[in-house]
């Protein structure tokens, strides 16, 4: 990485616009909820407050998902009380979840690469924090050989065929068979879902349901499972390629970028043969369909699954993200540009909006639902391609985009990110305050989850007795195997979503395994540390395919130094800059970092030329570089003679 850059201000404004004083007003809020919600539902040792025993191979992602978003708020201020909190809990949660049998060796035993993705967040987040951690660097690495083929005990990938070897892996290697303790804490849950066969003897098909809480139906449901979908890969294991890369941020080692390339170009050439639509399972010689009578639908988190078209489009679009970071060439986005525009190909107009298929059964395309523009949005995001725009575009109808989620009624929704089309919106021109909306909405986000915190349902010990969350009666009981298991999340209030759409001009990341990505971040030349210095806000405006604008603001009565990075992993280069009806001003030294000093009481709206993708992304900061880095450690051979 090349040095910092530094510019002089020309000619700043004085005044502060709303926005800049209500994100400090939520970061004031949020600091002081964040250690609320630790100290209700953690122990001094960062163990969480619940049950002694939990069976199944279920579970350890969710307490991982409920307490990763205070290391993206370090991310995002540099408090280094919630920092150290969260590094306790994460020790804390892997620690007890190796105790309850779901993690060996600090990772899943095995699982499947939707609940790994969204475990995984908890480390992507710590890598925007301190990537100089010792542990931190290590686990990376280790994590990701388990999928290299380079690690005996846990033996998931195929060298010779570049196939991950079962739906369910991990630590422990490929779940070639699963048992019914394993699927223990689904099967409430799932009674009210599709059969996952068509040929059920016990849950007809037809039915629409399938009730896994009877013995007889489960029996079955196991049976054919290991017989047809325990074996092989499926396109959910493309969220593995965000193991590699966030081992090679750390690392700087062009393996993990081979491993991702050659394995998103396999899938990329198993829909080619299958007129473009990718299959969802390939047996463990390489066959797709092979223990499905030829049928390239019906695998595990496939076609025909619940989740249908979803657990088939993410973890496609974060892989062709993955790739198109480590590579800067927007051909490694077409397995998703072709799923997308198959896809809505694919649909019908109903009720004068387009419905696309979101399951393939035996009969054919079915399970219509009205076009979403959310993962067309987060491929846009990167590219800014005129293409990616355009399968946004078509999309409209159906529902105002201009609508923000607001809590003035008991609310929940995965993460509580749910506004990123009014933030397209708003970064198109189209939305102009959305800024000041959004913030609003995430206050009164944080007044529900405080309140549901102080409730007596926000007691965990009581947990085992509450069937609804006081305030939210549409939720599926607390007492459904498994459910409880959720709460945290439920009763979280780190959520800020708005922070990160504003200050870093991107969304909120994908939920299963998706990195959070950033136009823009920032550190504190005073401190050292992520995130805007204290009292500075951030607004990025305007996004286009070689500028951004962002406005800074800074609300104290002190001149504050920050730095702002190009791209969440320093991936572009920042070559001029311009104020307000100045001409732009050529660096002579273009970098990834640009170094500005802001006067009290006053904000700025700069213009920022940048090369995208010229730099190989790493979590490297403007203080913390690689050369600088301790050596991983290397354990002992014990079998050296």
């Amino acid at each position: 990485m090349p040095p910092i850059a530094h510019y002089s201000l020309k000619a700043p404004q004085s005044g502060l616009p709303d926005w800049a004083t209500l994100q400090q007003e939520l970061i004031a809020r949020l600091k002081p909820a964040a250690r609320e919600f630790i100290d209700r539902y953690t122990r001094p040792d960062g163990t969480l407050i619940w049950r002694d025993t939990w069976p199944g191979m279920d579970g350890s992602d969710d307490p991982y998902e409920a307490f990763q978003y205070l290391a993206l708020f370090y991310a995002l201020t540099g408090e280094e009380e919630i920092y150290e909190s969260a590094r306790k809990i994460w020790d804390g949660i892997t620690w007890q979840w190796t105790e309850y049998g779901q993690i060996h060796r600090e990772f899943d035993g095995y699982y499947d690469w939707m609940h790994h993705g969204e475990a995984n967040l908890f480390h992507y987040f710590l890598g925007l924090t301190k990537p100089e951690s010792l542990q931190d660097r290590t686990r990376a690495e280790r994590f990701a050989r388990m999928y290299t083929g380079d690690d005996p005990e846990a033996p998931n990938f195929d060298k010779d065929l570049g196939i991950i070897r079962a739906p369910q892996s991990g630590s422990r290697g490929p779940r070639l068979h699963v048992t019914k303790e394993d699927l223990s804490t689904h099967r409430g849950v799932l009674d009210d879902y599709l059969a996952p066969f068509e040929d059920m003897q016990t849950s007809p098909f037809e039915l629409g349901k399938c009730n896994w809480s009877d013995d007889a139906v489960f029996d079955e449901v196991v049976r054919l499972m290991n017989e047809r979908t325990t074996r092989g890969d499926v396109p959910l294991n493309l969220n593995a390629t965000g193991q590699m890369v966030h081992a090679f941020m750390y690392t700087g080692d062009d393996m993990f970028v081979t491993w991702v390339l050659d394995y998103l170009q396999r899938w990329h050439d198993r829909a080619a043969a299958n007129e473009g639509i990718l299959p969802d399972n390939v047996g463990l010689s390489g066959r797709v369909g092979e223990y499905l009578e030829g049928k390239w639908w019906g695998g595990h988190y496939g076609w025909r699954w619940p989740h249908g078209y979803l657990t088939i489009i993410e973890p496609t679009v974060n892989a062709c993200s993955n790739a198109y970071l480590v590579t800067g060439d927007d051909r490694w986005l077409t397995l998703a540009r072709e799923q997308m525009d198959i896809n809505f190909s694919l649909g019908q107009e109903r009720e004068g909006m387009w419905h696309t298929p979101h399951k393939h059964f035996d009969s054919g395309w079915t399970d219509y639902r009205p076009v979403t523009p959310y993962h067309a949005i987060h491929l846009w995001t990167k590219s800014l391609a005129p293409e990616d725009r355009e399968r946004i575009e078509r999309s409209r109808g159906g529902f105002d985009w201009a609508t923000v989620s607001i809590a003035e009624k008991p609310f929940s929704v995965k993460h509580y990110n749910t506004n990123t089309v009014p933030w397209y919106e708003y970064i198109s021109g189209n939305l102009p305050d959305y800024p000041v909306e959004v913030l609003h909405a995430n206050s009164r986000l944080l007044d529900q989850q405080l309140a549901r915190l102080r409730s007596e349902h926000g007691d965990p010990r009581v947990w085992d007795t509450v069937e609804q969350i006081n305030d939210y009666p549409d939720s599926l009981s607390m007492q459904i195997d498994g459910y409880a298991i959720h709460a945290w999340q439920e009763f979280c209030p780190v959520y800020f979503e708005s922070l990160v759409q504003l200050q870093w001009g991107a969304p909120m990341h994908i939920s299963h395994g998706g990195f959070q990505h950033a136009t823009l971040r920032y550190f504190s030349s005073e401190s050292h540390r992520p995130g805007l210095p204290q009292g500075l806000s951030a607004l990025v405006s305007g996004l286009e395919p070689d500028e951004a604008t962002v406005t800074l603001a800074n609300t104290t009565d002190s001149t504050h130094a920050l730095v702002i990075q190009a791209g969440a992993f320093g991936e572009h280069t920042i070559t001029e800059v311009s104020e307000t009806s100045q001409t732009a001003e050529a660096l002579t030294a273009p970098s990834a970092w640009l170094e500005i000093e802001m006067p009290a009481q006053a904000s700025v709206t700069l213009r920022l030329r940048l090369d995208r993708y010229s730099n190989k992304p790493s979590y490297e900061t403007p203080w913390s570089r690689r050369q600088d880095w301790s050596p991983l450690i290397k354990p002992r051979s014990a079998d050296a003679s």
